[in-house]
């Protein structure tokens, strides 16, 4: 009886933090599994956009992790934190370190997006593909996990990291494990996923393969309510409603092989492809009548080799080919003025890059590494319109481009582990090159960790980073989402470089304390502005002077017993955001926001093996830009059945349980005022797997595809 109430006590607690969850920014094109409002400012990628990057959502579950400190790292024994929770994924196991951050299917770490890396193998994947994959593998194949607040210049990215070591095959054994996976997923239209991964090793030799098939419908439904102000101070009401509909596929394939000559002597090859499309439309009715259709498809191919040698050096190339063909067909009358025409796009992407690195051990446990990276990429993009009819004297230009970027990256650092103190500590020198741009940046980090007890960590972290634009928006084109709204290109875009002061206190192995500081000069994000001289609003890309933002964060896990295991998150940050030439309307703006997530695992029956998770977060009001962003939080349920010695697992699950996971932002800022009002639905979903073989997969590098228009 107490069991059941605490259940319904914690039941309760999570319930009343259901509000709204963020949802925001348009983007042209499609991707598989979203449709979008000419109004949402939602990515089209499903990569998160900067609100979301700003925003930190849910928070980790997990109880007791084993911590240790090498070389500036926190090490953690991830199998034993997640040894009693219901995680089946590489994904949903990183979810568990302490510190970790869910944002919208993102991942943070400290308020700040994170890479994930693989055996120190930094992924080429878009935030997608990489999120896919690891969503994809078995919790099995970890052995242990890194986190770096910033990692050092050897790893080959910038800014926080968290690597992932796998477990390693027997070499004198032949094996074949494989996993089968099913989904059936329900929101206001359904969708199916089916995956197959195959891992086989013989001797020194090991090859795995992995396949993917997602395929649904989606619905929205967007209602726009606007006063658009021209220069001469008339005002215009607007009114529009608008439906969307869509239909998307895609299959994801990974091939790789591995040939281990001895310890620490590697060769590596892997294979990835994508291939999806997409058949969008949408209606708008009310002050504008628009109807506006979208077919396109995309294709990546990409190979990557790798050479390890024993004696620290390591080695690799990687080439990349992607290709984004899109055809779109809008007409559309607002206050008296039309626009039709048919347009063909196509984004193709040819992009290289190649690295050499070297570590040395010293004496006295003194390490020295050094290297360099290379890439290099070009855009060929086009853009043409056909059978254009319009009352407006500025009709849409065609747009051809071909841009080739370089980009080379010298580094140097060192290392030491002393008794209860470890410092690693690199500097970066990168020359970056474009046909706009030609800089230099230096990108240092610091890192040192003290520990003063078992389970107890100081760590004090100084990092720099940088981001780099879409290749898409960085072209001279103009798409149009609707006769109203368009998204214009910006080919003056500039990469943002971020530099960040971090303290971690690590108390009992679990309970995980955070300050912070960053500051990001040139930071782009995608913005809405309703032009002064014509009746459209206009999404763009733009820089900004800096944006900067302070928070603090608390990560308390607690357990009741053996069946029930929770971690409640709390976080606190202020955020500012300044643009001195933000069109005719610059800003300055901060705000202080705050969130509280909580995660529950219920063990409802050891024998069968029976598992409740609820999870509950809550965020107070918020900025991007001009947006203001209204208070948003949601309730989620999932619930796991494992059976025949943890071969078969079936999953029930309800996300945004009260249709309350998405807002409305809107603009009062001067003279631009809008409101966008989305629809909201929750979803529901079950699924599948079977392991056989004692299925362990194998992890693989990913391609990076995050600057891809999709």
């Amino acid at each position: 009886m107490k069991q059941i109430l605490s259940l319904l006590t914690v039941c309760l607690c999570c319930t009343a933090l259901s509000a709204q969850e963020v949802s925001t920014r348009p983007q042209t094109g499609r991707t598989p599994d979203h449709t979008l409002s000419a109004d949402s400012i939602l990515t089209g990628n499903s990569r998160l956009d900067s609100l979301y990057r700003n925003l930190p959502e849910v928070l980790i579950k997990g109880e007791r992790p084993v911590v240790k400190i090498d070389h500036g790292k926190l090490v953690y024994d991830l199998p034993r934190l997640i040894r009693k929770l219901p995680v089946d994924n590489i994904y949903d196991a990183i979810k568990e370190l302490p510190g970790v951050i869910d944002m919208n299917d993102q991942l943070t770490l400290a308020g700040r997006s994170v890479t994930v890396i693989l055996n120190d193998q930094v992924t080429n994947m878009s935030a997608e593909q990489l999120r896919m994959l690891l969503k994809s593998m078995p919790a099995s194949r970890i052995a242990g996990a890194e986190v770096m607040y910033n990692a050092p210049a050897r790893y080959r990215v910038k800014g926080a990291v968290i690597n992932i070591l796998l477990t390693q095959n027997d070499e004198h054994t032949r094996m074949l494990q494989g996993e089968l996976n099913a989904q059936y997923r329900q929101k206001h239209d359904g969708g199916t996923a089916e995956r197959i991964s195959l891992l086989y090793g013989h001797d020194k030799f090991s090859a795995d393969l992995l396949y993917t098939y997602n395929h649904g419908r989606s619905y929205m439904l967007t209602d726009k309510q606007a006063r658009h102000t021209l220069a001469d101070g008339t005002v215009y009401p607007i009114d529009n409603h608008e439906m969307q509909r869509s239909l998307s596929n895609s299959h994801v394939v990974r091939l790789g092989a591995d040939y281990q000559f001895a310890q620490q002597h590697r060769l590596s090859v892997v294979y990835d492809g994508t291939y999806s499309s997409y058949h969008g439309q949408s209606a708008v009715s009310g002050t504008q009548q628009a109807t506006n259709r979208r077919i396109g498809d995309n294709r990546l191919h990409s190979g990557r080799i790798d050479y390890q040698a024993p004696f620290g050096l390591k080695a690799g190339a990687a080439l990349t080919y992607y290709h984004s063909p899109s055809e779109q067909s809008l007409s559309s009358v607002m206050a008296g003025e039309s626009l039709a025409f048919n347009t063909a796009e196509s984004q193709r992407i040819n992009a290289w890059n190649f690295y050499l690195s070297q570590t040395h051990t010293l004496k006295h446990n003194w390490s020295l590494n050094y290297g360099a990276t290379y890439s290099t990429s070009v855009d060929n993009s086009y853009q043409t319109y056909k059978e254009i009819q319009s009352t407006d004297a500025d009709k849409p230009d065609n747009m051809r481009s071909r841009r080739r970027e370089q980009t080379l990256n010298l580094y140097g650092g060192v290392s030491r582990n002393f008794d209860k103190l470890s410092l690693d500590a690199s500097l970066a020198v990168q020359y970056y090159n474009t046909p706009v741009w030609d800089r230099w940046d230096v990108f240092p980090v610091f890192n040192i960790l003290y520990m003063p007890a078992p389970g107890r960590v100081w760590q004090l972290s100084l990092g720099s980073s940088k981001s780099y634009p879409g290749y898409w928006e960085m072209q001279n084109n103009i798409s149009y989402l609707s006769g109203y709204s368009e998204i214009q290109g910006n080919p003056l875009l500039k990469p943002s470089v971020a530099y960040n002061l971090s303290l971690t206190h690590v108390l009992k192995g679990k309970y995980v304390f955070t300050a912070w500081y960053q500051h990001t000069k040139d930071y782009f994000v995608q913005t809405l502005y309703q032009a002064p001289d014509r009746l459209v609003e206009i999404y763009k890309t733009v820089n900004y002077d800096y944006a900067e933002q302070a928070g603090i964060q608390a990560t308390l896990p607690f357990t009741a017993g053996t069946w029930l295991n929770s971690r409640l998150s709390l976080i606190g940050v202020w955020q500012h955001e300044k643009n001195d030439d933000f069109w005719d309307i610059p800003f300055d703006r901060a705000v202080f926001w705050g969130m509280a997530s909580m995660t529950n695992v219920f063990t409802l029956s050891a024998k069968p093996d029976l598992r409740l998770t609820l999870t509950g977060r809550i965020r107070s009001l918020a900025h991007q830009g001009i947006y203001d962003l209204p208070a948003s939080g949601n309730v989620d349920a999932f619930l796991q059945y494992t059976f025949a010695k943890g071969n078969g697992i079936v999953k029930l699950y309800g996300n945004d349980l009260f249709e309350t996971a998405q807002i409305d932002p809107r603009m009062r800022f001067r003279t631009q005022h809008v409101t966008n009002n989305y629809s909201c639905y929750r979803e529901i979903g079950v699924s599948f797997t079977w392991k056989f073989g004692g299925y362990k997969e194998k992890k693989r590098e990913e391609v990076d595809k995050s600057r891809f228009r999709e």
